[in-house]
């Protein structure tokens, strides 16, 4: 059977969160996005998230009775090479990151892009190819994700020095402050989905989390849905000013696909010693001590996920 080749692009959309200077930041990270083909159902989506791990658990199913071979790309964020806060462990995530397509492990490829961002108001541009000829090499490219902070007046000076001619047209709109350039880590592999079948993907890894030293309402409130029972709960513990950890997770990818989700669930997990909030529109059950289970039927994702998870004191 003559199989049907295109390219699917599974998209993270970035939600870029950068808090207060005693604070640490993060992004939102999440599952694949399908741009919309009718003959691929996100068919179930067994989804669990903690601080320690994300892990999903798909079954794709094609609908048509031909074989369907696409490439798979998996961006994580672009992550910005100079900061002025910490940041969450954004090396732990790449050693982490795991794909399963049928039980079986596979090495997505890697690829590194590099963006210069000029302004609060314009969109990184990518200048992967300009950075790889100034001689950055991919370890160097990585640099934002590795967090190597001794390394940044190094490749500025690399930067400056470059007589590439489409760099140094964007250089020349920075005058003495840092130069602000960014990196993703995009990872690829080909994917075969058979005819009138269901195949299993599942990919983990550990995310990236956030937090602070103490909550800020009412922001904080009405991110994290922090209802009159939370409230109550915080008082209950005397943590109204304790230490936080956030994290975000993107769902509405789950709605690119050729029909809604048949079968969803999600598991949340906090610690022992935590309590927990988030927004959600169906019913949370709790399902032990420290996890909150949600089960949707024919789910089209509508928001995206923002937990917060408070110390006890």
């Amino acid at each position: 059977m003559k199989n049907m080749h295109k390219y699917l692009w599974v998209l993270i959309l970035i939600n870029t969160t950068i808090l207060a200077n005693d604070s640490t930041g993060y992004v939102s990270t999440g599952g694949v996005q399908y741009l919309k083909n009718k003959d691929i159902q996100m068919y179930s989506e067994d989804l669990f998230i903690s601080k320690k791990q994300i892990k999903v658990d798909y079954q794709f199913k094609n609908l048509s009775n031909k074989d369907i071979t696409e490439t798979i790309i998996f961006p994580l964020p672009k992550i910005e090479n100079y900061f002025e806060s910490d940041f969450a462990d954004t090396e732990k995530l790449l050693k982490s990151f795991k794909v399963q397509v049928s039980g079986k492990s596979i090495q997505p490829k890697m690829h590194v892009r590099t963006f210069i961002q000029i302004d609060d108001q314009s969109k990184p541009i990518d200048l992967t190819t300009e950075f790889q000829h100034c001689g950055f090499t991919e370890k160097e490219m990585l640099n934002p994700w590795n967090r190597e902070d001794d390394q940044y007046d190094i490749f500025e000076e690399k930067l400056k020095k470059c007589p590439r001619p489409a760099l140094q047209k964007v250089l020349a709109r920075y005058q003495d402050e840092p130069i602000r350039w960014w990196s993703q880590v995009i990872y690829s592999w080909p994917q075969t989905f058979k005819a009138n079948a269901v195949t299993k993907v599942q990919h983990q890894y550990v995310p990236l989390v956030g937090g602070s030293v103490a909550l800020y309402a009412p922001e904080d409130s009405k991110t994290y849905c922090m209802d009159q029972n939370f409230q109550a709960g915080l008082k209950q513990a005397k943590s109204q000013n304790a230490a936080y950890s956030a994290l975000g997770y993107i769902l509405t990818t789950g709605a690119n696909w050729a029909k809604p989700i048949q079968n969803f669930k999600l598991i949340i997990e906090r610690d022992s010693n935590e309590l927990v909030s988030f927004c959600w529109l169906g019913r949370v059950k709790k399902i032990s001590a420290t996890q909150f289970q949600m089960i949707e039927k024919n789910f089209i994702p509508q928001q995206d996920l923002d937990i917060i998870f408070v110390q006890k004191f």
